[in-house]
């Protein structure tokens, strides 16, 4: 079966997907407030978390803020090769907070029996890896969709 054969699967209702972009959007605002406050609340459970987290949280607000407003724009436009074209931007803005993760490292397991730091970091370079892959992934897909979308925009209407 060649790609045109395939049929396309259906995508959910335009309300659906409203609703998606707004739950994501309430979800972001929530994951704002807690980075910027997670260090002052002073967790016993999170003592691996260090103060140079503090350098990390303008990476993850922009990252976080995007994200908000992709959905914001999806909400009232989000054709397929919008949506993928916007992916293609989270993913590659994800790619620099994992680097940033990786670079500033805010964390401390020393006092952990497991070689934490280790795995965590061989984590992160799977993450960067894998947003790699996504974002061509994501390319190729906003191409395709492109190629098979006749027109950007509306066509004019008929002179009368």
């Amino acid at each position: 079966m060649t790609e045109e054969q395939k049929p396309r699967k259906k995508r959910p209702s335009r309300a659906s997907r409203r609703f998606g972009y707004g739950v994501s959007i309430a979800v972001n605002v929530v994951m704002l407030f807690i980075v910027n406050n997670i260090l002052s609340w002073d967790w016993s459970f999170l003592s691996w978390l260090t103060d140079d987290f503090g350098d990390l949280v303008p990476y993850i607000n922009v990252s976080i803020f995007a994200s908000i407003i992709v959905s914001l724009i999806c909400m009232a436009y989000d054709p397929l090769w919008f949506r993928s074209l916007t992916q293609v931007i989270l993913a590659g803005i994800s790619l620099v907070v994992v680097v940033q993760t990786y670079r500033i490292f805010p964390f401390d397991f020393s006092e952990t029996a497991v070689d934490w730091t280790t795995m965590a970091r061989i984590l992160l370079v799977i993450m960067m890896v894998a947003l790699v892959a996504g974002i061509i992934g994501e390319i190729a897909k906003t191409a395709r969709e492109l190629s098979q979308t006749k027109t950007l925009t509306p066509p004019a209407e008929p002179a009368t």
